[in-house]
């Protein structure tokens, strides 16, 4: 991947703590957080944050310049199709090669998508991608977060291992150092903190 700019979704009811971690360590390593809304109105987040978005969906445009598109969870996922266009937009990207990565409820927009019928993924629990009605049950796995063909899922009380994976498909901490920064944040391992910045 050559694409330097992190698109995050924000939408009302986004899920704060979901993509905090994978943001501030990819802003921090070089690449551009630019966030994606329904439209340039500001969204409000679970926790009463006002956002105003970068961008609106459809001004997405070509994807040229994309390291990653950010889907967190929200309350809106299971409240009715407002966010559908969110999961369309992942499963355009995945299709010309770009990653996707979902936590929480933004993976059962995924799964309804059809972007988990074949892929190895995660969420919150299985029943809970089950009710959406996909195809692809056989390949959930019971984990923190997984990859797979350009798609990382997780659920919503794995930031930190979502960011891990993030960071792994991105080529920001590899090796020593990816496992380094996972046990520094997930463990609060004070030992890791010399590797990671050795």
């Amino acid at each position: 991947m050559t694409g330097k700019t992190v698109y995050l979704a924000v939408y009302d009811t986004l899920a704060d703590w979901e993509t905090g971690y994978a943001t501030a360590h990819l802003a921090q390593n070089g690449f551009t957080v630019r966030t994606v809304g329904p439209t340039t109105e500001s969204v409000t987040t679970m926790g009463g944050l006002r956002i105003e978005p970068d961008l609106a969906l459809d001004q997405l445009g070509e994807p040229g310049d994309t390291a990653v598109f950010i889907l967190p969870g929200a309350g809106l996922w299971d409240a009715g199709d407002d966010l559908a266009p969110f999961a369309r937009a992942a499963r355009r990207l995945v299709g010309l090669g770009f990653p996707v990565a979902a936590i929480c409820g933004a993976t059962a927009g995924l799964a309804r998508e059809g972007l988990l019928d074949d892929r190895a993924h995660t969420s919150a629990v299985r029943h809970y991608l089950d009710a959406t009605g996909y195809a692809g049950a056989e390949h959930y796995r019971d984990a923190d977060a997984v990859t797979d063909a350009n798609v990382i899922t997780a659920g919503p009380t794995e930031p930190v291992a979502f960011a891990r994976e993030i960071f792994a498909l991105l080529g920001v901490y590899e090796g020593e150092k990816l496992d380094a920064w996972y046990r520094l944040f997930k463990n609060s391992d004070a030992s890791a903190f010399e590797t990671l910045n050795s």
